[in-house]
């Protein structure tokens, strides 16, 4: 009963739509009407006399301008293509189980099977309509992949009717189980039933076809004559689409409710075990871009198993975090990246896909853009990392006349020290005693010990949360950002936005290559734009402060690697990690925001000594 009254809604919805259509030409041919009737009572002589002639031939020439106007409308509503998820597409001959799942399913379902499988790089999963002649695939290379689906074969025209493509993210196949894969598509494939109504299906294409032409009149055009032409076309498409809109709203939301009703008999208690798996698996693929990838690909290198570290950082996750205790016992099922006959390499796609996406990198592999395995991530990552910018640290301070330590008990005194950083930003000492309280009562803060207060995943020191908080919000300008210790450590940080800034100018320009095939799956560049990329960006361009502050770090790092013995590391949650004896030093952000933020270096001097490290020998940068 609750599928034929979802579908009953989004057929009138769609009802609704297509009168919104009818009604449009319905005013186009409107002056077109009327000239006929004038005409056509001038000849037999019931309309004579007067202005009639004169009128005749004025509302000719204007229905004459209308139809045209119209014409030209529904061309290029008609020839505007419609926006297109950037995926990797999946042959059928590569993913044969996927196939078998999904067909069974829709089956069971008693709906039209999906035409093709495609992934993307994100924890979602949808239906997309790709039966506009622009999204026809160019024989014979990819006619498999979306006709072959069916075992429909070359001769059949490319605007016959097809069933939607399901797309299924990337990070599902790695993380869940078959079962949980198949009770979270159900619903999702569910959806090709209510798609295949013809009136649904026509109310989908009028409106992504009038998004697409407001999409056309929206991009900068050459000449003044052309410009004003497609504004004429923007209002009126912007206008039809704005009376859409509500309906088509209601119509999607009817085909979903109908969908999810219909896919209740399929599996329903596995699915609410499911859902949990998806609100895990978008948590842990967040924190991996974020943390992980974005300083691989910000360094000229993308990791090429991203999926594959979805499972090592929930499962990291998972240890560190009691209620997720649970969802480590699942590994032992069968993953439902086994559906796949290649799945490193469709995972190499979907890794690309994403670096291409969140961050505007290269489209095929290249020396400066080379792939990087998780084994070799703390030398060709992490470390690389450090050391660039550290020397990026030290050549604004050579751009700003910053001199070496000039303390003659101090040896090597030229190279790149540590000792230099900190006493450029160690702010002059006042004779303010609020100032000198504060500082004391920091370094209190800390504790006695060099490790100071360890903030892990076993727990976090409530009365140091507290202080933290208060000194941040008591510091903060007006502006929102944190204020920095001195003019010269403001002075540092806007040189080095400016050195970043000319070295993303000086980086070559991005360019698409070629997509995959069934032999060698790879993302379909040839749907979207490269001058918009990325597409979503994961983070917003650091400020000045954090930009000091990752510099500062990293040539802490530097320093304890050389001269202590530490070593880069990866911590699957949060990144790039130092490695002292093994162990993660999780306690070193803090102290350098004391620095950057207060001029106060005494924090981060004794977390230091503690660790042997010496700031006044040189360290090694690219």
């Amino acid at each position: 009963m609750g599928v034929e009254v979802g579908a009953q809604a989004a057929r009138s919805r769609a009802l609704a739509v297509l009168r919104i259509r009818s009604r449009a030409l319905a005013v186009a041919l409107l002056p077109a009407a009327v000239a006929v009737v004038l005409l056509v009572g001038g000849s037999t002589g019931h309309i004579t006399g007067g202005s009639w002639p004169v009128t005749s031939w004025i509302v000719t020439v204007i229905a004459a301008l209308v139809l045209l106007a119209a014409a030209g409308i529904a061309l290029v509503v008609a020839r505007a293509r419609p926006a297109v998820s950037p995926t990797v597409p999946i042959a059928e001959a590569s993913a044969p189980d996927l196939y078998r799942l999904v067909r069974d399913l829709a089956d069971r379902l008693d709906v039209p099977p999906p035409s093709a499988i495609a992934l993307t790089p994100d924890c979602d999963s949808w239906l997309e309509d790709r039966t506009h002649p622009a999204h026809g695939p160019p024989p014979p290379e990819h006619r498999d992949e979306i006709a072959g689906a069916r075992g429909v074969g070359g001769g059949r025209s490319r605007r016959a009717p097809a069933a939607p493509v399901l797309v299924i993210g990337s990070p599902f196949l790695w993380w869940m189980r078959v079962g949980e894969l198949r009770a979270v598509l159900a619903p999702v494939v569910a959806g090709t039933g209510p798609s295949a109504h013809p009136d649904i299906a026509a109310a989908r294409r009028f409106v992504r076809g009038l998004d697409a032409a407001v999409a056309v009149t929206s991009e900068p055009a050459r000449g003044p004559l052309a410009r004003t032409v497609l504004a004429g076309v923007g209002w009126v498409t912007r206008l039809l689409l704005r009376s859409c809109r509500g309906h088509a709203a209601e119509m999607e939301r009817g085909v979903a409710a109908a969908a999810a009703e219909r896919a209740q008999a399929v599996d329903y208690g596995l699915r609410i075990v499911a859902q949990e798996q998806v609100g895990l698996a978008y948590a842990g693929w967040d924190r991996l871009l974020t943390r992980v990838a974005l300083p691989a690909w910000r360094m000229g290198r993308w990791p090429a198993r991203l999926d594959a570290g979805v499972v090592a950082a929930l499962t990291e996750l998972s240890r560190r975090d009691r209620l997720a205790e649970g969802f480590a016992s699942r590994l032992g099922e069968r993953p439902a990246c086994d559906l796949l006959e290649e799945p490193g390499s469709v995972d190499e796609a979907a890794s690309l896909l994403a670096a291409r996406l969140f961050h505007g990198g290269p489209a095929e592999p290249g020396p400066d853009w080379a792939p990087v395995d998780w084994q070799e991530y703390p030398d060709e990552v992490v470390d690389r990392t450090w050391r660039t910018e550290a020397a990026r640290l030290h050549r604004v301070l050579d751009a700003l006349g910053v001199r070496h330590p000039t303390d003659p008990t101090q040896p090597d005194q030229g190279g790149p020290t540590l000792a230099r950083v900190l006493d450029h930003l160690t702010a002059p000492a006042t004779p303010a005693t609020d100032d000198a309280d504060l500082s004391v009562d920091r370094r209190e803060a800390y504790g006695k010990s060099g490790t100071g207060v360890s903030l892990n995943e076993t727990g976090t020191d409530a009365g140091t949360e507290v202080e933290v908080e208060v000194e941040v919000e008591e510091e903060v300008g007006e502006d929102g950002e944190p204020v920095l210790g001195s003019e010269r450590t403001a002075a540092l940080a806007a040189g080095l936005s400016a050195e970043l800034a000319r070295e993303e100018a000086a980086a070559p320009a991005v360019a698409s290559g070629p997509g995959g095939s069934a032999e060698q799956p790879g993302p379909d560049w040839s749907f979207w734009d490269d001058g918009m990329l990325p597409l979503f960006p994961l983070q917003p361009p650091r400020s000045g402060r954090e930009l000091l502050a990752d510099h500062v770090t990293a040539m802490v790092c530097c320093a304890a690697m050389d001269t202590a013995g530490a070593a880069p590391g990866l911590d699957w949650l949060d990144g790039p990690a130092l490695l002292v004896d093994g162990v993660r030093a999780v306690d070193l952000g803090p102290r350098v925001l004391t620095l950057v933020e207060d001029g106060d270096p005494e924090p981060l001097r004794d977390w230091l000594r503690h660790l042997g490290v010496r700031p006044e020998k040189p360290v090694r940068l690219v």
